[in-house]
């Protein structure tokens, strides 16, 4: 069993295919099924089951799964513990994923100042979702992640808070409810919402708020990107929850007297059992100063 063998094992596990696994890797499928077959030989077990295109992992190979990503990781993390002994050295790779709207309005000028500050740090930055981002590191394919905040953090993920985004309730100016002073969470459920995804932090946070008061939310359309969504909400196809720093002229504010003001963390998250590269700590040293 080495390393070859069990990242051809969480290859196939997580992409359910030996052809995109290979992919994933940058080898031929025929490489990478020789390293199941010696690794299923190493371990007396069959580890997957091929029926016709499909592949599913067998009994054995759900019980390597977790071993094999913790093996993994620790070697990982013992490569870079070793580096770190070079007192002050910033170099060699970052694996750093940002959510679409950190990206956008938040990263630039931090993305710049480390730029500066570790031009010898190799930088491998991924745009993506929060709850993708999440599962990253949470594997440890990822070091660093800088995204909208789990409401229920997993025990093994470590955040921080760097920005707190003030969320408002928000309509165009010819909507139905730009005139009123005053509504209720009540009146927002019979008028058309504009959200992100149910499985995203965002909407789990809204939902909770509705559900206090024993509302369902009347949701018309979905998308991920808040900047979509500002957009449709600005031509009058439903409300929104924003954040402040998106609301601009052509949106109304509204007054509604029955919700606490709606706030959602934004920070950097990282496994709480990985030893932090250099060029991580001090990312985290800037980020930590925005506070």
């Amino acid at each position: 069993m080495d390393t070859n063998t069990l990242q051809a094992f969480l290859a196939v596990a997580e992409q359910q295919s030996f052809s995109k696994a290979a992919d994933h890797l940058y080898l031929t499928q025929s490489a990478i099924s020789k390293r199941i077959a010696l690794l299923e030989e190493q371990l007396d077990s069959k580890l997957f089951d091929r029926i016709g295109r499909t592949v599913s992992m067998t009994e054995a190979g759900a019980e390597l799964l977790p071993r094999a990503r913790d093996i993994l990781l620790q070697l990982d993390d013992a490569k870079r513990a070793i580096s770190n002994l070079a007192a002050g050295d910033i170099t060699g790779k970052l694996s750093l994923a940002a959510s679409h709207h950190i990206s956008l309005h938040r990263l630039p000028p931090l993305l710049k100042h480390f730029n500066e500050a570790c031009p010898k740090v190799e930088l491998d930055l991924q745009f993506a979702e929060s709850e993708v981002a999440y599962e990253g590191v949470l594997k440890g394919d990822l070091e660093l992640a800088l995204i909208t905040l789990s409401p229920e953090p997993d025990p093994s993920i470590r955040s921080e808070v760097i920005w707190d985004d003030l969320l408002q309730y928000v309509v165009s100016a010819d909507h139905p409810l730009a005139h009123s002073k005053q509504i209720n969470l009540e009146q927002l459920t019979k008028v058309n919402a504009i959200l992100p995804g149910s499985n995203t932090f965002t909407r789990t946070l809204v939902e909770q708020l509705f559900k206090q008061h024993n509302l369902e939310l009347n949701v018309s359309m979905s998308t991920n990107y808040l900047d979509t969504i500002r957009m449709m909400v600005s031509i009058g196809l439903g409300w929104s929850l924003l954040p402040k720093s998106l609301v601009g002229d052509d949106l109304r504010v509204l007054d509604v007297i029955d919700s606490e003001p709606v706030h959602r963390n934004l920070g950097i998250i990282f496994h709480r059992n990985r030893t932090q590269s250099n060029a991580a700590n001090y990312l985290l040293k800037i980020l930590l100063s925005e506070r």
